[in-house]
């Protein structure tokens, strides 16, 4: 007997009930072995028999009748036999006979389904969050960029603003030491600039990485929800948001240090090129360090991890996908700010315009009147477009991650039973994700 409910294969063996031993009965009235005969016990004369006619030309003829139950489908709805007629209009809603759909499809309680991502899906899951979630999502973004940019406004309005001092950079007479106090300048305020603009995007990465790790269950949660769950990760995550920098720093320096000091001892032509080429190997190698350590944020926020034990586990993740993983980093960072520069370009044209210069001046100049009316105009524009470039970061950053500890660690299963769908292991396996 076939144990597969539903399906029969065929020739199948007697029924457990039927003795093969007992001996034929000599009379042909007596009722044969196997399948009962459908033929009439009267028939009709010879006379009102025809031989088939040929079908005609270009007409395929019909197709035999299935057996009783014997065949393939045998007694399944929707299949030949007693179960009911193939195709889909059949009670199974099957296509043929016989015919195989594959793997059910993959559960999907939030914004992505719980199996192995395509490149294609994680960018529609950062975006998909954005979009169901928009009130916390924006609002958290919104939240993040006018502080910050209002920091920033203030501190180049007020106190980083000494046109006096970076003039000496277009002046071809200025001495050495207004060269370097001008150069000193320029470096102090794009650094106090370049560290606000950091803090924010760390506050909004950690609040948005919550966000985005309940929209994967299709969990709503409040911003006063995502702050009380990130609160306690902020120092780490400042910790290593600001230790991956400085490690590719130190490559970098410590790959131009020898054509530096070869330089200095007086090869300037040897040194300055073993300067270039260390320096240029040190960034491979930076790099290749900081895509490794890439999936360290959202391991820290989520797992409650320490910063060694992150970075541990995103190098532990990215084993093997270096070049996938980079490749969707680049692509989603490429992305935001093709959306960021189509934002912050036209106001800040518009910035220069309205400072005083016009766009001719501005555009001649390359910086404009640091102005009131330039640093405001442009900070609009400079708000605008972080929220909308929050979210994509973060987002597929945090999916990113998400999908690669389901192809390595069947991730998949605990957030089907996180989700509360019962039974349901998410995606078959081996479901393929470019």
């Amino acid at each position: 007997m076939n144990d597969t409910p539903g399906w029969a294969s065929p020739g199948s063996a007697p029924s457990d009930g039927q003795d093969s031993g007992k001996a034929e009965p000599a009379e042909p009235a007596a009722k044969p072995e196997g399948p009962p005969s459908k033929w009439s016990k009267e028939q009709p004369p010879p006379a009102q028999w025809s031989a088939p006619s040929p079908p005609p030309p270009g007409q395929t003829p019909p197709p035999p009748p299935p057996p009783p139950g014997g065949g393939w489908g045998g007694g399944r709805p929707g299949g030949p036999g007693p179960g009911g007629p193939v195709g889909p209009g059949g009670p199974g809603g099957y296509p043929g006979w016989g015919a195989w759909q594959g793997p059910p499809p993959a559960a999907k309680p939030g914004v992505i389904p719980l199996r192995p991502l395509g490149v294609g899906e994680i960018l529609d899951g950062a975006v998909s969050t954005m979009r169901t979630y928009w009130r916390t999502v924006l609002g958290i973004s919104l939240a993040v960029a006018v502080f910050t940019e209002i920091v920033v406004i203030l501190l180049q309005g007020l106190v980083l603003d000494d046109s006096a001092s970076t003039e000496a950079l277009d002046d071809p007479s200025a001495t050495v030491g207004e060269l370097t106090r001008a150069l000193g300048d320029t470096l102090l305020s794009s650094g106090v600039v370049l560290l606000i603009t950091l803090l924010g995007t760390i506050v909004a990465t950690a609040l948005l990485t919550m966000v985005t790790s309940r929209a994967v269950l299709g969990k709503p949660v409040t911003t006063a929800e995502a702050w009380q769950d990130a609160k306690p990760q902020l120092p780490r995550l400042v910790g290593l948001t600001l230790l991956l920098p400085l490690i590719g720093a130190a490559i970098v320096a410590a790959g131009t240090l020898p054509g530096v000091l070869i330089a200095v001892a007086g090869s300037s032509d040897a040194g300055i090129s073993l300067a270039v080429l260390g320096g240029f190997a040190a960034g491979v190698v930076a790099v290749w360090l900081l895509v490794r350590f890439s999936l360290a944020s959202p391991a820290l926020m989520l797992e409650k991890q320490g910063v060694k034990k992150s970075m541990a586990r995103s190098a532990k993740l990215v084993r093997g996908s270096w070049w996938r993983v980079f490749g969707i980093q680049l692509l989603a960072a490429v992305i935001a700010n093709v959306v960021a520069s189509i934002i912050v370009i036209p106001f800040t044209l518009i910035a220069g315009a309205l400072s005083g210069d016009g766009v001719t001046g501005f555009l001649d100049s390359g910086t404009g009147d640091l102005g009131w009316t330039f640093l405001i105009v442009s900070g609009i524009g400079s708000i605008i477009g972080s929220m909308l470039t929050f979210p994509i970061t973060a987002g597929v950053t945090v999916l990113l991650y998400v999908d690669q500890r389901i192809r390595r660690e069947a991730l998949d299963l605990e957030l089907a039973r996180a989700a509360g769908l019962q039974g349901n292991g998410g995606g078959a396996p081996g479901t393929p994700g470019s």
